[in-house]
């Protein structure tokens, strides 16, 4: 997919097939975080592949938000193997972790895998569950899976893109379900007045209807 296009039409996905993903859609999201920059080439980020009904059932008493989904990824830095700036000793590996997992999450788009970024979650239950070392700290949950459209209708729809210098939305056309452009709306980081914000949402659902 043309890039420019990938990161227009990528969008948090919070239904799901339930199915979970073959080992070569892994390997291809995974082989994209790999290809990420990281301070000195130094690839500290650590990778837990969840992707079995048992690792999925022990997710979801670490996080609320796993939206039932088949499959996730928790992107973790190992503290060990950070560049360090010598000025004020910051590691770039926590970084280095967030580079990777955008890596990954356009790459998931790109071959039709649905994801969502999480970060509320309860890193100490993630560590004590999964058994992960003290010099390893997770930074973000990718949830994903195949986007489940059963029972949705079709319409032609919109997202919503934010003015830098007014507090205005613009409108662009995409082809999403009705479910999916709540899921956009949401994502939408909109700071101005919340009533006027929703009154232009609605608005803009009569224009699809």
């Amino acid at each position: 997919m043309e890039f420019q296009k990938l990161i227009e039409e990528r969008y948090s996905v919070r239904n799901f097939k339930q199915e979970h993903l073959p080992q070569e859609v892994i390997d291809a999201i995974i082989a994209a975080g790999h290809k990420a920059p990281t301070g000195c080439n130094y690839q500290p980020q650590r990778i837990l592949v969840l992707n079995t009904d048992e690792d999925i059932q022990k997710l979801k008493g670490c996080t609320k938000c796993h939206f039932n989904a088949p499959a996730a990824m928790l992107v973790c830095h190992n503290k060990d193997e950070s560049w360090v700036r010598r000025y004020d000793g910051a590691l770039s590996s926590q970084v280095d972790a967030a580079i990777v997992a955008t890596h990954m999450m356009l790459a998931a788009h790109d071959i039709g895998v649905g994801c969502c970024w999480v970060m509320h979650f309860d890193p100490a239950a993630m560590r004590e569950t999964f058994r992960i070392p003290e010099n390893i700290e997770p930074v973000a949950l990718l949830v994903m899976g195949y986007r489940d459209y059963t029972g949705r209708e079709p319409l032609r729809s919109i997202s919503f893109l934010q003015s830098a210098k007014r507090n205005e939305l613009t409108v662009r056309e995409y082809d999403h379900t009705r479910e999916e452009l709540v899921d956009i709306i949401f994502d939408v980081s909109y700071k101005g007045n919340f009533d006027h914000y929703f009154t232009q949402v609605e608005t803009m659902f009569s224009m699809v209807r």
